[in-house]
């Protein structure tokens, strides 16, 4: 089995994990350390564990809870793809989610788990602007609500709350040139990762990762207008990893890449006006 590790964090670790055994390769028993969600992207395999025997198919999640063993076994098809998300004990309190709400071994493909799976493959690989680490919250929040049968409470903020959000907001875009996180930006407001993406999605309409990807497309949209610098150089100086991220991102927002934002920028009009007539 292949792993490769896509994110770590206080909160959370998120792996993708590649797995080729087939009909013919020997099961072997494996023991939970901590609490997990698996999506399962591809594939299929059968799983045994304290809570009964499963077939998992693309879409499922596979569980764990600490001290849980499990057997998967591959006796249908070869191989499988997962996307596995790791919770910290903290995360899992936040969550509010009882001892037997992680103890189920596995759910079905359900709409409201898979699209947020989907959504957090699309977060991996760059092609969305929410956070893995924020996608992943979201995704066991979602789990434990469809579980436990119980809707979480809509949150009602107070001008405190409000305050912090604004802050964060406000320290997000002086600092959207430099490497940011959840858990740094929620550690400033004084809050878990997970009550402060709450608390600041709700006030402010986005995730903290959303602004601070929009945060440095405004920040890259100004120099493609005001200087002559190489795009590469805006890439890099606004907070974007590589240029082809970037290129991506802005096409994404803009509907145009940034080089033929900035010639629209020195007069060429019809640049912006092509994909705008589109929508």
């Amino acid at each position: 089995m292949d792993a490769t590790t896509l994110l770590t964090s206080d909160a959370m670790t998120v792996s993708e994990f590649r797995c080729d055994a087939g009909p013919d390769d020997q099961p072997f028993a494996e023991c939970r350390t901590g609490h997990s969600i698996a999506y399962v992207r591809a594939g299929s395999f059968g799983c045994h564990c304290r809570a009964g025997f499963f077939e998992l198919v693309a879409g499922s999640l596979l569980v764990g809870a600490p001290g849980d063993e499990y057997t998967c076994t591959h006796e249908h098809v070869c191989g499988d793809v997962c996307l596995s998300f790791f919770l910290s004990e903290e995360l899992v309190d936040a969550l509010g989610g009882r001892r037997e709400t992680w103890q189920v071994g596995a759910t079905p493909p359900l709409p409201a788990l898979m699209v947020l799976g989907e959504l957090a493959q699309a977060a991996a690989d760059g092609n969305s602007d929410l956070g893995l680490d924020e996608i992943g919250q979201l995704l066991a929040a979602r789990f434990v609500e469809i579980v436990s049968g119980t809707p979480r409470k809509k949150m009602t903020t107070m001008a405190r709350d409000r305050r912090r959000a604004v802050e964060a907001a406000l320290w997000i875009d002086d600092n959207s040139h430099a490497e940011v996180d959840l858990e740094q930006i929620a550690r400033l407001a004084g809050l878990s990762s997970f009550h402060f993406l709450r608390l600041f999605s709700n006030v402010l309409g986005v995730t903290p990762h959303q602004y601070l990807v929009r945060s440095r497309l405004r920040h890259a949209a100004r120099l493609l207008t005001e200087d002559d610098i190489a795009v590469t150089d805006i890439a890099y100086d606004v907070g974007f990893g590589d240029l082809s991220n970037f290129v991506r991102t802005f096409h994404r927002a803009a509907g145009v890449s940034p080089t033929r934002f900035r010639q629209a920028s020195k007069g060429r009009r019809k640049i912006l006006q092509e994909p705008l007539a589109l929508n």
